[in-house]
């Protein structure tokens, strides 16, 4: 390398050697100016820091005062408004009962909002302003729901009630005609059995009620709201009843009652019943629950005293029944009540089911077992009263007693009732149900044999005792066989009592016809066998006992004639078998003993005198027996 290289070298290393130089002192300068900076800033910080908080506070405040101009806004606008409410209020809820009641919910509002800022002074005066304006405009309220609620708890007409009844249950042409059982049940099975809950109040009054009754359960009127609901709702329940022909009766009227009177009634209570249940009382509590929605306690409470008396009034004269001197005829009515309590007793635990209503579940459960035990009760006594019934009514030809008739028609209308029966038999734990009722039945027609038998012995003609047991012995066979009592007693029984029934038919012949029978007998009045009428019969009679035996028997029969015309045999087939099996002993004898010894008093004096009937007339006068005719009927 050159010398002039070498001095380049150097000179440039000496130039980097001043730049290094320079640049320190440079740094070490902008050292010394940013750490002086750094404390004037500082120093200027801490200059600053008061306005920074005056800024910051009247930030604050500027944010504050917006909020409070906005508060303030809406205190105004509520305070407005709440005079606005407050005109409504004042005019009353009458003619806009809808903006009357928006009102007050905006006044509740309005309390509430002022409630949570109590800081302003304003909101006491507001607040007591408008809690005195709430005060008057939920009296007001009541007085409006009373109104309301009355212009809309009209009675309902009974015609209105039957149109929803099921076609087999309305009235035919008696507004009050109980209708038989047999058509009752004939219908039931050729139509459903619907009923229709009657609309007690308009559908479109209902939201309009709801929220009365709403604003006032708000305002702490529940006392003034049950009140006037129970009042103006059961004043409506008890009309309704009342227009349908519900009295309140009582165990004095009851007894004071003509029974044709009583029975009546009770056929109206019945159909009352049905009605109350399952009509009245069913719309009334969807009223209720409509208008209460919400509200359950108020409204089962509202509920069970709108229904109270009704139920009452209903269940007091089921129970003056219940309790009424016993008596056979009033069995069926009991059996009737019995029944109906049966039939409407789900509806009713479920309608009147809430804890109000306790009371009233508990006394229909009483008079339906009461009716039980009164039935039973006066099955029992029909029983003994059969066996013992001591009245002298007399049958002077012999027919059908009025017991009979009676007892039998009785039992027949028992039938009728024998699902009923069973219930009872199960309800008092008596074992099966239908033996118990064969049991009854079987005992009721010995109870009543026993008393025909006692009956029978009036007669002082013996052969009339046995007509008179023939004909009410066949006539219970034969109801027996046309009722459904023949299931119950059986064939067997039936077929014993029609031998019974021959058997008196016999002893009948025997009695009255072995004596005018013996005329005609070869033995003469000795009771042997009658006259065979064989020619090759040689037979001793003088001419004169020929002609006594035709003079005593024509003697005998006309007595017979006028006497038995006058007895009754009321079954047409029973008189034609009874007169044939007469005709078939006496005619052979007759014409046999004509034969025989008629020639000899016709060829003799006055044949005429001796000889009085013909066989043809003897089967005329037969033909006459038993007909019930009465003397003068007879010279007729």
């Amino acid at each position: 390398m050159g010398i002039q290289s070498m001095e380049a070298l150097s000179e440039k290393a000496d130039f980097m050697r001043e730049s290094l130089e320079k640049s320190q002192t440079i740094t070490d300068n902008m050292i010394s100016i940013l750490g002086s900076f750094d404390h004037r800033l500082s120093a200027l910080e801490t200059a600053m820091r008061p306005t920074q908080i005056r800024t910051h506070s009247m930030r604050r405040a500027h944010e504050n005062i917006d909020k409070t101009l906005k508060s303030a806004e809406q205190v105004l606008d509520l305070i407005d408004r709440a005079r606005q409410a407050e005109a409504v209020i004042k005019k009353g809820p009458h003619e806009d009962l809808e903006g009357y009641l928006e009102a007050i919910a905006l006044l509740r509002k309005i309390i509430k909002r002022f409630t949570g800022n109590k800081n302003l002074k304003s909101s006491i005066e507001v607040i007591s302003s408008v809690t005195n304006t709430l005060a008057r405009a939920t009296m007001q309220l009541d007085e409006e729901f009373r109104q309301l609620l009355a212009s809309y708890s009209k009675p309902i007409d009974p015609d209105r009630l039957f149109d929803c009844l099921p076609q087999s249950l309305r009235p035919a042409a008696s507004p009050h005609d109980g209708g038989g059982k047999k058509q009752s049940e004939q219908n039931k099975s050729q139509e459903p059995v619907v009923y229709r809950v009657p609309t007690l109040v308009p559908p479109k009054i209902i939201p309009l009620l709801h929220e009365l009754v709403q604003q006032m359960f708000n305002a702490g009127h529940q006392h003034e709201l049950f009140k006037i609901y129970s009042e103006t709702r059961s004043a409506s329940m008890e009309q309704s009843l009342k227009k349908l022909g519900v009295e309140p009766l009582g165990k004095e009227d009851v007894q004071k009652m003509p029974w044709e009177s009583l029975e009546a009634k009770i056929g109206n209570w019945i159909h009352f019943m049905r009605i109350a249940v399952k009509l009245l009382f069913a719309g009334e509590k969807k009223v209720c629950d409509q208008i209460f929605e919400g509200l359950e306690s108020l409204r089962d409470q509202c509920f069970a005293d709108v229904c109270g008396e009704s139920v009452s009034i209903l269940l007091c004269f089921g129970e003056a029944i219940a309790r009424s001197k016993r008596s056979p005829e009033k069995l069926f009515v009991l059996l009737d009540m019995y029944e109906i309590m049966k039939e409407i007793m789900p509806e009713f635990n479920e309608i009147l089911g809430s804890k109000h209503c306790a009371e009233m579940r508990e006394a229909a459960k009483n008079l339906t077992k009461r009716l039980a035990q009164t039935a039973q009760d006066t099955f029992g006594d029909f029983e003994e009263a059969v066996e013992k019934d001591a009245t002298r009514t007399a049958v002077h030809d012999g027919t059908v007693h009025p017991l009979t008739s009676y007892v039998i028609n009785y039992v027949k209308f028992l039938f009728d009732y024998q699902s009923t029966l069973k219930q009872l038999f199960q309800e008092f734990g008596g074992g099966d149900p239908e033996a118990q009722l064969t049991s009854v039945t079987t005992r009721i027609m010995t109870a009543l044999q026993n008393n025909l038998d006692g009956k029978s012995k009036q007669y002082k003609d013996p052969s009339l005792t046995q007509l008179f047991m023939m004909n009410n012995t066949h006539y219970i066979v034969r109801s027996v066989r046309r009722s459904d009592a023949k299931d119950f007693l059986g064939d067997d029984w039936v077929q014993i009592h029609r031998r019974i029934v021959q058997q008196y038919a016999n002893q009948y012949k025997r009695l009255s016809w072995s004596k005018i029978l013996s005329c005609l007998s070869v033995q003469g009045g000795s009771g042997g066998n009658s006259f065979s009428g064989d020619p090759s019969e040689k037979v001793n009679i003088s001419r004169a006992n020929i002609k006594e035996r035709f003079k005593t028997f024509n003697v005998q029969f006309e007595e017979l004639h006028q006497r038995q015309s006058q007895w009754t045999v009321p079954d047409s087939e029973l008189r034609e078998s009874l007169r044939l099996a007469v005709a078939e002993v006496l005619l052979p004898a007759y014409r046999s003993f004509m034969k025989r010894f008629g020639p000899s008093i016709k060829n003799g004096k006055n044949p005429s005198k001796y000889i009085r009937f013909t066989p043809e007339d003897l089967e005329r006068m037969l033909a006459e027996f038993f007909e019930g005719k009465t003397s003068s009927e007879q010279k007729r």
